[in-house]
Order: C-alpha cells, then sequence, then structure tokens
C-alpha cells in the first residue's frame, strides 16, 4: 500500500530520547514507512534543541514547540496543542507512549478529535487500509488484533515493546507552529513532586525488584532497596502494596500500573494475579520467591524459589555485593 496522504503523528513527551521515545518513534516510522506516508513528531523545546535534532534523525518532519506548559507535563495544554495541530495536518494515527499523561489523554484526544481509541499496543500495523492493534487481552492470556475503523486512531503504546526507529537517510525538517497557550485550558498545574527522585524511569530499567504484600509491611522493601543498588536496578511492587501505602504508587507494576519490559524481574512475596502478570508479560526473564508452592506467579516465571524471602534477600545482596 502507498498513500502519500497518509500522516503518522508521533508524541514524544519526554525531555530527552529514552529507550520509550526511541520505541514510540520506532513505531510511528515504521507505520508511516507501511503506507508510504509521513511521520511527523511533536516535541517540546525550541527549533534548535538537542531533542529537537535527535527526533529529526528519525522524522520526515519535526514540530518543536517551545512551551513552559508543555514542558511541565499540563495534560490541557497538550491536548489543546495535539488538537490545533491535527486539525492542521489531520493525522490517519497518532502514537503516545505508556507515561501517565499519555494514558489520561488518549482516549479524550480521540473524542475531541471524533475518532477512535486504545491503549497498551503490542504493534501499530496497517492491513487494507485499516489501521490493527495487537495487544493482550483477559490479563495476558490472549493476544487480540484490534481494528480501528474511525479516523484519528489515537494509541498509546506499551514501553519497550516497540524497536526503536532506524536513521532517515536524510534528517527530517524541524519546524514550529504557532501556539495559543490559553486556548481551551481550563486547569493548570501548580506545583509538582517526584515520590521517587532517584534512578530511571521503571519503563527503561533493565533490571527491576519487586515486592509484594507478602512482605508484611513497608520495613522489608528496606530490603529489596539495597539488594537492588547492589544490582544497579529499580525497585517497584505490587498494587496491593502500594495501595497499602508501604511504597509509592509511582512504583505500581500491573494491569493499572506500569508495563515493564526489563530483562529481570525479580517479585518477591508476589502472589501474581493475573493484574499484576500483565504488567510484566514482556520481561525477558521473570524470578520469583514466594512461601507458597502454588502461588500464580510461579507458572509465568522462569526461575522460581519456594522459600521465606528473609531466608534469601539478605543473603544474595551479601554475595551479590562480593562479586560485583
Amino acid at each position: 500500500m502507498s498513500d502519500t496522504n497518509f500522516k503518522v503523528i508521533t508524541a514524544a513527551f519526554s525531555q530527552d530520547l529514552n529507550a520509550a521515545t526511541a520505541g514510540l518513534l520506532g513505531a510511528g516510522q515504521r507505520l508511516a514507512n507501511d503506507a508510504g506516508g509521513t511521520h511527523i513528531a511533536i516535541c517540546c523545546g525550541s527549533i534548535d534543541s538537542t531533542l529537537s535534532t535527535q527526533i529529526s534523525a528519525f522524522g520526515d518532519r519535526v514540530i518543536a514547540i517551545d512551551s513552559e506548559p508543555l514542558a511541565r507535563a499540563e495534560p490541557e495544554a497538550w491536548l489543546s496543542c495535539l488538537r490545533s495541530i491535527s486539525a492542521q495536518e489531520t493525522p490517519d494515527a497518532i502514537l503516545l507512549g505508556n507515561d501517565t499523561l499519555s494514558q489520561e489523554i488518549t482516549p479524550r484526544l480521540a473524542h475531541r478529535l471524533n475518532g477512535a481509541s486504545i491503549g497498551d499496543a503490542q504493534s501499530v500495523t496497517i492491513d487494507d487500509g485499516a489501521i490493527v492493534i495487537t495487544r493482550s487481552v483477559y490479563g495476558g492470556k490472549a493476544i487480540a488484533d484490534i481494528e480501528l475503523t474511525a479516523s484519528p486512531a489515537v494509541v498509546w503504546i506499551r514501553a519497550q515493546s516497540m524497536d526503536p526507529a532506524d536513521k532517515n537517510a536524510a534528517p527530517g525538517t524541524i519546524e514550529t507552529v504557532p501556539l495559543n497557550e490559553s486556548a481551551d485550558l481550563q486547569s493548570h498545574i501548580i506545583d509538582t513532586h517526584d515520590e521517587v527522585s532517584e534512578g530511571e524511569r521503571l519503563e527503561d530499567a533493565q533490571i527491576i525488584v519487586s515486592g509484594g504484600r507478602g512482605l508484611g509491611g513497608p520495613e522489608p522493601f528496606e530490603e529489596l532497596v539495597s539488594l537492588a543498588k547492589v544490582l544497579k536496578a529499580q525497585n517497584a511492587a505490587s498494587r496491593a502494596a502500594c495501595d497499602l501505602g508501604w511504597v509509592p504508587h509511582s512504583w505500581q507494576v500491573g494491569q493499572t500500573g506500569c508495563k515493564v519490559a526489563p530483562q529481570l524481574y525479580l517479585a518477591v512475596a508476589i502472589s501474581g494475579a493475573s493484574q499484576h502478570t500483565m504488567g510484566i508479560a514482556d520481561s525477558k526473564a521473570i524470578a520469583a520467591i514466594n512461601t507458597d508452592r502454588d502461588a500464580p506467579i510461579f507458572k509465568h516465571c522462569q526461575f522460581g524459589l519456594v522459600e521465606d524471602f528473609q531466608q534469601v534477600v539478605g543473603p544474595l545482596r551479601d554475595k551479590l555485593s562480593d562479586l560485583l
């Protein structure tokens, strides 16, 4: 299929070209190439910023917008921006990332554009002129191919499920568009704070040490934090542990939390409910420690140990400290 009028917009909310952004650009680039169309990348920054220059290697066009509300990741500002650009460009597809902002505005943007929205896409393809999304269903027990018939298709994609983009033969053009920041803005972010100030995003982590309700309280998570430091890993948790207030909600992995795809996911005292395993299904290797030999997590892991975590985590940390 070749349609020179076919347009794909990717919106990068990150301020750097991380793994998630690279995968997002790859998805947009391949979809546009398959349709013989144009890939337009939108980013926040000045026309001569480092990010704009980096992204121009993967897009036919880059629209760089120097805006403080966009830099603060204000949902209303991004909705107004994307709707305005879409009115000018009339894209067939708008692809967003796996971050909280993307998940919030995907259905709202589709509604404003009279399009179709869907999330957690593991692939985005085009078949006989229709955009088809592949995603997990039934808690990760099955895979569904879903055709989006309304245009534009507004989709947020699972982090690290897409290969990075290839560099174009020649960089794309970088341009700016007028942005009326006061239009349609019904709310403003006054202040923000990070629950976790150190380390990379969970979606980009290569090793994750995660704990569940079986730890029994917040104190054992300190042991997992010390183990993660030795492994140069990130910490995470099940929804139950987050809801109990033992750790920040930014640690939550699962269907309603982060979807992760590390090289190694270590699940400590996590039973492995379907809502949690759906969020870790793309992990290259899963290891589990649990006292219940019938815990569902053992059906999803490559390495399992039926043991009290207190007998394992400390000695493992000490041994690794000697080796690493």
